[in-house]
């Protein structure tokens, strides 16, 4: 396969990082090329877009431009091969950073529609997630990494193929069928059971509120539904369900006083206190899910509320944060980078400065030796132990470190964030 010729940045005069920054990450960025071009098929444990073969052809792609002449394009159309040739091998979840939608979201954004008479890769996930999509009623994940939202942000990356559509359409009505109303407008109920077992609680029921696996997910995904118009039903569903949706959100802000703005989830066993700062389950992704759902749905009040909420996490000290790693989920790169997302939307330089602190965050955590050129993870085994990793995957390992940092030191326009529902 051959990838779209249409991913190549210039190098800016003008990058987010500055003087000592900018040198620290195009050197740690340089170290990430290598280590990339020498990692073995058999590091990635599986197909997977998150820590797998399509993440990792992901973060080749985004390289090559920077590093023209050191063979990241061939290897991204390996990794991206590889992952397609182990489809059809055993059983492989539905969802997009897990599974099925995740490859497709992959060949979707780096190849692109099949040319005239052409092969095309996606036709077989097209009606493997209809077949899913069909059954009802809906008892899966609603969210973005394993469930419907992730599904609808596959089908949106397929546009304008006219399978996006449909699949489109089938989400939404998955998601109204799902949806449970509330004193204040609407949300979904997360089964704790959903969850990776290192985050599980037991009690029931769950209202996340986050990106990763919680109503903020869906909220930018519906956003994004509106924009895409595909039918007037469909349309319409969706800016029913994102009022209901946003209103709730809202509704579940926590008081002035509070360090943060929004707990992870609201439950009874769970504290209403502040969430720690991430792109999962914390304020900055909270803020930037509803700055793409007010730009996508013309709302400019959540516009004027997101960039509140996300000048607030970005006001929020190191200390407090709760970051104790590197990874795009949950760590230093993954804020860096949702503050220089939300610096880009708004133009706000507020958001730049956040960015960039944490940038600088992220560089200082580099261990010389250990992990992927110096970047580990704070992730749980199978058993659901936590401990340091070396991990090369794109959610929580260096392939989003990479990611990131590409963004942070050159003019590319980052639309791999669309997997992140960050634009």
């Amino acid at each position: 396969m051959s990838l779209q010729p249409d991913l190549t940045p210039r190098r800016r005069t003008t990058a987010l990082l500055r003087g000592r920054g900018l040198t620290e990450g195009r050197a740690a960025l340089a170290d990430l090329s290598t280590r990339y071009l020498q990692l073995r098929p058999s590091a990635l444990p599986d197909l997977s877009l998150a820590g797998g073969a399509a993440g990792a052809a992901l973060v080749h792609a985004a390289l090559h431009p920077v590093f023209p002449a050191a063979g990241h394009l061939a290897r991204a159309e390996r990794r991206l091969t590889q992952a397609v040739e182990q489809l059809g091998r055993g059983r492989v979840d539905p969802g997009l950073h897990a599974g099925v939608a995740g490859v497709g979201w992959v060949i979707a954004h780096l190849v692109g529609p099949p040319a005239e008479g052409g092969e095309d890769l996606c036709a077989p996930i097209d009606r493997a997630l209809a077949v899913v999509l069909d059954r009802a009623p809906w008892t899966g994940p609603f969210d973005v990494i394993n469930g419907l939202a992730g599904i609808g942000v596959y089908a949106l990356e397929r546009a304008p193929h006219p399978a996006a559509g449909p699949l489109v359409a089938r989400v939404v009505r998955r998601l109204a069928e799902t949806v449970k109303p509330q004193a204040t407008g609407a949300t979904w109920w997360s089964n704790p059971a959903w969850l990776p077992r290192s985050a599980r609680r037991a009690h029931h029921p769950d209202w996340n509120l986050g990106v990763a696996h919680g109503v903020a997910g869906v909220i930018a995904f519906l956003g994004r539904a509106v924009a895409a118009a595909v039918d007037a039903p469909t349309t319409a569903t969706a800016r029913t369900l994102l009022e209901g949706a946003v209103a709730w959100l809202l509704s579940q802000e926590l008081p002035t006083g509070a360090a943060g703005c929004f707990p992870w989830a609201v439950a009874s066993g769970i504290p209403r206190a502040p969430a720690r700062v991430a792109w999962c389950a914390g304020d900055p992704g909270i803020a930037a899910a509803l700055h793409v759902a007010a730009r996508s749905a013309g709302e400019p009040g959540w516009a004027q509320e997101a960039t509140r909420i996300g000048l607030r996490a970005a006001l929020r000290g190191v200390a407090d944060a709760g970051v104790v790693d590197v990874g795009l989920c949950h760590g230093a790169a993954g804020n860096a980078h949702v503050f220089h997302r939300l610096h880009r939307a708004t133009g706000d330089d507020r958001f730049a400065d956040a960015a960039r602190r944490w940038f600088a965050r992220a560089l200082a955590m580099r261990a010389p030796g250990r992990g992927v050129a110096g970047f580990r993870a704070y992730d749980p085994d199978p058993r659901g132990v936590l401990g340091w990793r070396s991990a090369p995957g794109f959610l929580t390992g260096a392939a989003g470190v990479a990611l990131a940092l590409v963004a942070a030191t050159t003019d590319a326009e980052p639309r791999w964030d669309r997997a992140l529902l960050l634009s």
